[in-house]
């Protein structure tokens, strides 16, 4: 419980003064690269003090000279902190249009041209979200997507949803498949008792979206990339 008491403390005391001053300097000068970078640190900042460590490998395979789409397993609430925290860049991500309309934090999420994501199973919503997703990749700006659609109950693989590999044939972006895991212990599907632990995060090479005939195919490789950076156990 004390690890849970310093992360949600030291978000808070971080984040008021973040978005005090950032959320108006963005309306002022339309420049949101002070307030991602305030975000970023106070994430980083709320995982470390709350004692958790990142055992990060393979970001030298992120290219630094175009926006990139990362697809990762998805196993905690904790996944969507980790991955801003070590991305390099400005990443945008996908998320539930619920969150988008919060006091404050809606207000920066928009700011951050982050995407609303409607889970109604709306075809037009879902063109909608895809065709934001391909502006912001063409500003230059990462998209993050959490491929299976939501946190699996047990660590296990789930399917993958077929909207980003929509997103990546259309935009021809290359896919960076991320592997999580360790976050599914420190932080529990259904539980708000953070422990301190280790968060593993392997990036692996790019898999470009132009060198496979149908989205199925680009859909297996990049599983059979998130698989191999997992334990045997998760994988199936």
């Amino acid at each position: 419980m004390l690890s849970s008491l310093i992360f949600i403390i030291t978000m808070i005391v971080t984040g008021i003064p973040t978005a005090l001053l950032f959320i108006p300097w963005c309306w002022l000068s339309g420049n949101v690269l002070p307030l991602y970078k305030g975000t970023r640190f106070m994430l980083s900042s709320s995982c470390r003090l709350a004692g958790v460590r990142f055992n990060t490998t393979g970001l030298e395979n992120v290219p630094r000279d175009r926006a990139c789409i990362f697809m990762s397993n998805h196993v905690s609430n904790l996944d969507p902190p980790a991955l801003i925290s070590l991305i390099p860049g400005r990443t945008s991500a996908f998320m539930k249009r619920s969150l988008m309309e919060l006091p404050v934090l809606g207000t920066g999420f928009r700011m951050g041209e982050f995407i609303a994501v409607d889970r109604s199973g709306n075809a037009a919503a879902a063109k909608e979200s895809v065709a934001a997703a391909e502006h912001v990749l063409a500003k230059g700006v990462h998209i993050t997507t959490f491929v299976e659609g939501t946190r699996s109950p047990d660590g296990r693989m789930l399917p993958f949803k077929k909207g980003p590999f929509f997103l990546a044939m259309g935009a021809g972006a290359p896919c960076i498949p991320v592997s999580i895991h360790g976050t599914e212990k420190i932080l529990r599907k259904g539980s708000l008792r953070m422990h301190p632990g280790i968060a593993n995060v392997v990036f692996h090479p790019p898999i470009d979206p132009a060198g496979f005939a149908t989205r199925e195919e680009l859909m297996k490789a990049v599983r059979e990339a998130v698989a191999s950076g997992l334990p045997e156990w998760m994988r199936t």
